[in-house]
């Protein structure tokens, strides 16, 4: 099991509103399902169409017309996330076998920036929720095996069934995102000029966790090119 670019250590509800700063800066570079794997799991997935009967059989499980398998594990509260907006999810991918090709407890998710499947299942989900997710190859990642750019290993076979833990810890607007990246440049900027150390929190306080702090600083180089 690895990581995505963007780790982001667990933390109380009371704390996630200072991650969306950071998410802000990020989600310029196209934040969505990573493929990282830790092994060469390739191997041939025959019988597709039997698993997903089986999932079908399973008590509580929902079928949509797209082919979209979900389980209410735990209803949210309050409306759904849109095709406008961000979400912060926790996540866990597994294959047929339930070998685990990528995991997160925090994650940003653009609800367009992710596979079709993945996108139908967030915009059915609420604050709170715990959904379990099922996704054939269609509405995932397609016939093509999908690589590890690190290794070039296979991390997701070609044909995969993909199924997913998911829990929507929050989501906002694009536009309010979008705003959030505008205020944080500034005091960048505005730090930059007073010789301030750059990334800090608006007001001071506590820094964001080491691993997110350079992805915002790296983005930050970009953006200033």
């Amino acid at each position: 099991m690895s990581t995505t670019a963007v780790p982001i250590p667990p933390t109380s509800r009371g704390s996630l509103a200072k991650y969306w700063i950071g998410i802000a800066l990020i989600i310029a570079a196209g934040v969505g399902l990573a493929y990282w794997g830790t092994a060469d799991v390739r191997m041939k997935y025959a019988g597709a169409e039997e698993f997903l009967e089986e999932i079908d059989a399973m008590d509580g499980v929902e079928v949509t017309k797209s082919g979209l398998r979900f389980k209410v594990e735990r209803a949210g509260e309050g409306p759904s996330p849109t095709d406008d907006d961000v979400t912060l999810i926790g996540y866990k991918g597994t294959l047929r076998d339930g070998t685990v090709f990528d995991e997160q407890p925090q994650a940003p998710m653009p609800v367009q920036g992710v596979v079709p499947g993945f996108s139908e299942a967030l915009k059915k989900m609420q604050k709170g929720g715990k959904y379990k997710i099922w996704l054939p190859s269609d509405l995932a990642y397609g016939p093509e095996d999908q690589t590890n750019p690190q290794t070039g290993e296979v991390s997701i076979p070609g044909g995969s069934v993909l199924a997913f833990d998911v829990e929507m810890l929050e989501f906002k607007s694009r536009k309010e995102v979008e705003e959030m990246q505008k205020q944080m440049q500034e005091m960048q900027k505005k730090q930059g000029a007073q010789g301030g150390a750059p990334g800090g929190p608006p007001g001071g306080g506590q820094g964001l966790p080491p691993e997110l702090q350079r992805q915002l600083e790296q983005q930050l180089r970009q953006q200033g090119r």
